[in-house]
């Protein structure tokens, strides 16, 4: 049986800590399916097409090298575990950053298994490196002009500083 695993998010823009919980994962299924959520009470910087590029660009190299699943990038909208079960995903994938990502996960958890108790949530830590990494604050430091070079992907970092020129 083919092990499919979803990540989701809405990877806005994809940050370093996303792309090290996308490489941990994809060497636990045979293929990783990065649900990018179409969020639109949150407002996204990037549009949903441009979302779903940044992840298949940061993470095409992982698909070359031995011992890492297929990585898709699928969006989506609505309810997570709807979407995991029309993907045949035995698994979901979440990353921790601290303990405010912990209470909310461990009810989302206890939902999510009311739903449909065949669906395992697995939770990475996220490296200590990348702990402070939020979406939400890189867009904010690069719209007040300050270096994200260490949160993101250098193209991401080409792609914040070409968006936020747009404006």
């Amino acid at each position: 049986m083919k092990r499919i695993g979803l990540y989701p998010g809405t990877f806005d823009p994809i940050t370093n800590g996303h792309v090290d919980i996308i490489k941990r994962a994809a060497k636990l299924v045979d293929e990783l399916i990065v649900g990018v959520a179409i969020n639109r009470d949150k407002g996204p910087m990037f549009t949903l097409e441009e979302r779903v590029e940044m992840v298949m660009s940061e993470t095409a190299y992982l698909s070359d090298q031995e011992g890492y699943g297929v990585i898709r990038a699928v969006p989506f909208e609505g309810l997570l575990m709807k979407f995991a079960e029309d993907l045949d995903a035995q698994v979901i994938i979440r990353g921790l950053r601290a303990v405010a990502d912990f209470e909310y996960e461990f009810q989302m958890v206890g939902m999510n298994q009311k739903l449909n108790a065949d669906i395992e949530t697995v939770f990475f830590m996220a490296e200590p490196g990348h702990q402070a990494i939020a979406s939400r604050l890189v867009k904010e430091i690069a719209k007040l002009g300050g270096d994200v070079s260490a949160f993101v992907p250098p193209a991401i970092v080409t792609a914040l500083s070409e968006k936020l020129g747009e404006k």
